[in-house]
């Protein structure tokens, strides 16, 4: 990677990754920043926010072991992000997280027709919930569906081990359900009834 400079490393773009996901999704006033109505913060000030919290004796430890932070590194983080999780706006002035937030933000995804079935993946120790509730949104704006298998075994072993429920997700927009598409590929919705899902064996 260029011109991050001597002390950036790998581990410090993750650091820093698992930073702005905090902060664009969940905490802007972590580093003192302010998201607009469609979830966007200006560069400039998520890079002052970053450098002044890391000076706070009250910092975490993962801001106040990051390198000076960079405008090159916040570029490096969004472009190299494995999950697609950030959004550069096209002058380079305003960065957002494109999905997963727990503050109120309007992301402007259009409503979509989703593949005729989606896949969601969780711990099998939730299923039994799940069965009787269906899949709620919780602290997030929406359920998080994936269009493959191995994508969302791989969300689900974040939390246990994992197993992958069948979302019959035509079925639901022709009962009026509304799905939508997020930036980095991520479908979404607010609700999946216990009817509509089905146990991957």
């Amino acid at each position: 990677m260029e011109d991050l400079g001597p002390q950036a490393t790998a581990a410090d773009l993750t650091a820093l990754s698992r930073l702005l996901s905090r902060v664009l999704r969940h905490e802007p006033e972590l580093v003192g920043v302010r998201l607009d109505a469609s979830g966007w913060a200006r560069v400039d000030d998520v890079l002052q926010g970053i450098r002044k919290a890391g000076r706070s004796p009250a910092a975490s430890k993962r801001v106040r072991t990051l390198p000076a932070v960079t405008l090159e590194m916040l570029a490096a983080v969004v472009a190299t992000n494995s999950k697609q999780r950030f959004a550069l706006s096209d002058d380079g002035q305003w960065i957002r997280a494109v999905q997963g937030h727990s503050v109120e933000v309007n992301l402007g995804h259009p409503s979509l027709e989703p593949p005729p079935v989606l896949f969601h993946g969780t711990a099998a120790a939730s299923w039994r919930a799940i069965a009787a509730e269906g899949l709620k949104a919780g602290t997030r704006h929406a359920v998080h569906l994936s269009v493959d298998v191995i994508t969302a075994k791989r969300v689900g072993a974040r939390h246990g081990r994992p197993v992958v429920l069948e979302v019959a997700a035509a079925q639901m927009h022709s009962d009026g359900f509304e799905f939508s598409l997020s930036d980095n590929g991520v479908w979404l919705v607010s609700v999946v009834p216990p009817k509509y899902l089905k146990l991957r064996s």
